[in-house]
C-alpha cells in the first residue's frame, strides 16, 4: 500500500458518514432543538414610533443588525441570533446569517434567539453563519423567505466535544478580530488620506521646501477634453476586441485597469475613441450623479461611452495631482449638476469647465501627488491583506467546522 493510500485509510477509519456528511467518529449529530435552546419567548416586538420614545442605552436587534437603542432590556447573556424572515437568506455566501450578541439587549420578532448549555452558543453562531438555509425556508410572497421555528428546530448540527468546539470558536474568533482590526485601520487611513487631500490640495498645508505662489486657472484649461460614445451594437466586429470600453458602471475605483465590456480597434472612430494611459475620466450624465460623482484615471489605453468626459492633461500639469484635486472637490462638482425634464442628472460642460482651480508649480504638484499616491497604495495593500484574511477564514471554516482539520 502506498503512503498516500495508507494515510487515506487511516483518516477514513477516524471518520463516519452521517446525515450532515463525513465527520470525525467522536462527533455527534443532533437537531438544533436537542443541542440548543430556542428562546423566542425573550423577543420584544416594538414599533419604530415607540422606540423613538423609548430611546436609551440598550441595543434593539433585528435579524442582521442593531435597529435602534431603547431604555430597557429583556435579554441578558450570550445568545446567537438567526433571522426568521428576510431576503438576507439569499446572501449567505457574503453575509453572515447569524449574530453573536453578549450583554443586555433586546431582539425583535424577526430573529430567533438560540442559547447553548452543554454545547457552546458560539458553535451555533459559527456553524450557521455562512450555511445555505434555502432548502429549509418557506416563501412569503415574491423575494420574501421565512425560517420558521419548527424548521430551525430540525436543522441538524455536527457537534464536536465541547473542548473542541471551544478551540474552533476561539480560532475563528481570532481571525475575525484580525479582519475587524484591519477594517478599523483601513477606515482610519482613509480618513487620514481625506484630511491630507483637503489640506495639501487647497494649499492649507505646504510640503517642506515649497513656498511659491499658486496660480488660478479653470478645470476646462487643464488640457484637452473629449466626449465618448457607443459603437453600434449591431456590428459584432466592434465588440470582439480587447480594448476596455468604460461606462459609469465600471467607475467604482480610482485607478481604471479594465472594464466589463471590450471593443475592437474597428470601433475606434465608429462611435468611441481611444484614450491614452493617464487620461482622467469623469461621469457627467446618469442617475449615479444623484449621490456620487465618479472620477478615475486610466491606467492603460481604453475607450469610453457618452456618459463620460475625458481629460488628457496638459504637460504643464501632473495628471495625478489633477486626479486628486477633482476627487477632493467632488462636492463642488455635484453642486453644479442639473436635472433634465426626463429626470436624468447631468453635469453641464460649462459648469465643469468654469470651475476654478488653484495650482502650484509642477514640482509641488508632483510632490503632492506622490504623497497621496503613497497613502493610496498603503490603503490598497491593507485592503488586499484583509481580503486574503477573509479567504483564509473561509478556508478555516470549511476545514474546522467539518472536522477535516482537528485542533485538539
Amino acid at each position: 500500500m502506498s503512503e498516500a493510500s495508507a494515510l487515506h485509510a487511516e483518516l477514513s477509519s477516524r471518520h463516519k458518514q452521517t446525515e450532515v456528511g463525513v465527520i470525525p467518529d467522536d462527533w455527534d449529530v443532533e437537531p438544533v432543538n436537542n443541542a440548543f435552546h430556542i428562546c423566542n419567548h425573550l423577543r420584544l416586538p416594538i414599533s419604530e414610533d415607540l422606540r423613538v420614545r423609548m430611546r436609551g442605552a440598550y441595543p434593539y436587534y433585528g435579524p442582521t443588525s442593531i435597529q435602534g437603542w431603547i431604555n430597557e432590556y429583556r435579554v441578558d447573556g450570550e445568545y446567537a441570533l438567526i433571522g426568521e424572515d428576510g431576503d438576507h437568506f439569499l446572501k449567505w455566501r457574503t453575509q453572515s446569517m447569524t449574530l453573536l450578541v453578549r450583554g443586555r439587549f433586546n431582539v425583535n420578532n424577526h430573529a430567533h434567539l438560540v442559547r447553548g448549555s452543554t454545547n457552546l452558543t458560539s458553535w451555533f453562531y459559527w456553524l450557521f453563519s455562512h450555511r445555505d438555509l434555502t432548502p429549509f425556508l418557506t416563501r412569503q410572497g415574491a423575494g420574501r423567505y421565512k425560517l420558521t421555528k419548527a424548521a430551525l428546530a430540525t436543522l441538524l448540527c455536527p457537534l464536536p466535544p465541547p473542548r473542541e468546539q471551544r478551540a474552533i470558536a476561539a480560532a475563528l474568533s481570532d481571525v475575525d478580530a484580525l479582519i475587524g482590526a484591519l477594517d478599523c485601520l483601513i477606515a482610519k487611513k482613509r480618513d487620514l488620506k481625506q484630511a491630507t487631500m483637503q489640506q495639501l490640495l487647497t494649499g492649507q498645508t505646504r510640503l517642506p521646501g515649497f513656498t511659491g505662489k499658486w496660480t488660478r486657472s479653470t478645470v476646462g484649461s487643464l488640457g484637452s477634453w473629449f466626449s465618448g460614445g457607443t459603437p453600434s451594437m449591431l456590428v459584432e466586429a466592434y465588440w470582439s476586441g480587447r480594448i476596455p470600453w468604460v461606462s459609469p458602471k465600471d467607475m467604482k475605483v480610482v485607478r481604471l485597469h479594465d472594464a466589463i465590456d471590450h471593443v475592437s480597434e474597428k470601433a475606434l472612430g465608429a462611435g468611441t475613441r481611444l484614450l491614452p494611459k493617464g487620461a482622467i475620466l469623469i461621469v457627467v450624465r446618469g442617475m449615479i450623479l444623484a449621490h456620487s460623482l465618479p472620477v478615475a484615471r486610466a491606467e492603460r489605453p481604453l475607450a469610453f461611452n457618452q456618459d463620460i468626459k475625458a481629460l488628457i492633461v496638459s504637460s504643464k500639469y501632473d495628471s495625478d495631482f489633477v486626479l486628486w484635486w477633482l476627487l477632493v472637490h467632488k462636492p463642488l462638482l455635484l453642486a453644479r449638476t442639473t436635472e433634465s425634464t426626463h429626470g436624468t442628472k447631468r453635469l453641464p460642460t460649462e459648469a465643469l469647465f468654469t470651475l476654478e482651480i488653484a495650482v502650484p508649480d509642477s514640482g509641488e504638484q508632483t510632490a503632492i501627488a506622490a504623497v497621496l499616491s503613497d497613502m493610496d497604495a498603503e490603503i490598497t495593500a491593507l485592503e488586499q491583506r484583509r481580503d486574503k484574511t477573509r479567504l483564509l477564514k473561509q478556508g478555516m471554516m470549511q476545514e474546522l467546522l467539518t472536522g477535516r482539520i482537528r485542533l485538539v
